[in-house]
């Protein structure tokens, strides 16, 4: 297709774009009906345009939900059976790797499907039961991190070891658990034991790889040799370790917890992009920062000012601040030309 442009000097489609179920949201943000597109589908055969077939649409709807309900369903159900298993860790049972792979397989079947939900499972948690969706949330985004970089075998592996990468908190007292107040000094020491203690408690299982082993241990490693437990520099930390820092970060800073008050996904991603060569491999964050702008074209969210708006264009270099149409107007707004204006919030509903 050719670009589709708008009033601004930038294209709202690009040129050669394949068009999709965001794009025609977009389209009708803009009041666009119709858009010249090419002769020939991507694949190369002739397009021949069929007649809309609203009844089948409607049902393709009602199939796309209930694949999300079920979603729900079974991580709700993860994270009854995560705070099941890390209640018996605390009591001095060994990992049972056959009983994680059980829990979170179900799950890593939906990950090519829920999209932006994917990047929104901060909404299931609330501050009371906080660390054990945390466990189920980072298996999940690591995992998909993984396979978006191309591990086409081993991102199970790196799903798996996220959920494991918390194991050890189980060997720790369980005041921090239900603390209401910031960590003190001398806490906030001993919970950085707690990658050492998920190590140990892992190190002699035979079916869970090294590699796995090393994302567990240096998931708190950082790029500039801050991280805990030894402070290792950037070229000695494995990439599954780079990957679950990334994802455990992401969910941490956008879910309500009982001493910190959540943050929006743009917001937190403006944040960890500032530290994108400090904390974090450029190349994994960036590459997590892609899967959730892949899904936020069309979306609605709730600005800082309190007045909803769409998002209709993404710049790549600027990717916490879109171009959006607000709800009530046909105003556009340029968040990067807005500093004081940011994204506070993902509609959802």
């Amino acid at each position: 297709m050719k670009p589709v442009l708008g009033m601004s000097n930038h294209p709202i489609i690009e040129q050669h774009t394949v068009i999709e179920d965001r794009h025609i949201k977009v389209l009708e943000h803009f009041d666009i009906n119709v858009i010249e597109v090419s002769a020939k589908l991507q694949s190369g055969n002739e397009f021949s345009p069929q007649p809309f077939d609203k009844e089948a649409y409607d049902d393709l709807k009602k199939v796309q939900r209930k694949s999300s309900t079920s979603f729900d369903t079974l991580y709700v159900q993860a994270v009854t059976d995560y705070k099941s298993m890390f209640k018996k860790w605390q009591s001095g049972a060994a990992v049972d790797i056959y009983q994680v792979r059980k829990i979170m397989m179900p799950l890593f079947e939906y990950l090519n499907e829920i999209g932006l939900d994917l990047f929104l499972l901060h909404k299931f948690a609330s501050k009371e039961d906080y660390f054990y969706h945390h466990g189920v949330s980072i298996s999940l985004l690591s995992a998909h991190l993984a396979k978006k970089m191309g591990y086409e075998k081993q991102w199970i592996q790196v799903g798996i070891a996220g959920m494991l990468a918390d194991c050890g908190m189980a060997r720790l007292s369980e005041n921090w658990l239900m603390k209401e107040t910031k960590l003190t000094m001398a806490e906030y020491e001993e919970i950085k034991k707690h990658p050492t203690l998920s190590y140990r408690m892992i190190e002699t299982i035979p079916s869970i790889t090294k590699e796995m082993k090393l994302g567990i241990l240096q998931h708190h490693e950082r790029m500039d040799g801050s991280g805990y437990p030894i402070g290792v520099p950037e070229e000695k930390i494995h990439t599954f370790a780079k990957i679950i820092a990334v994802s455990d970060t992401y969910h941490a800073m956008t879910s309500e917890r009982v001493y910190r008050r959540k943050q929006s996904p743009f917001r937190v991603i403006e944040e960890m992009l500032k530290l994108k060569y400090q904390k974090f491999d450029y190349l994994v964050l960036q590459k997590f920062v892609d899967g959730l702008l892949n899904y936020t074209l069309g979306t609605r969210v709730m600005l800082s000012t309190g007045k909803e708006a769409f998002i209709v264009f993404m710049d790549q270099n600027f990717p916490t601040r879109p171009m959006v149409r607000l709800l009530d107007s046909t105003e556009i707004i340029e968040l990067k030309e807005k500093p004081a204006i940011f994204i506070d919030n993902i509609i959802t509903d």
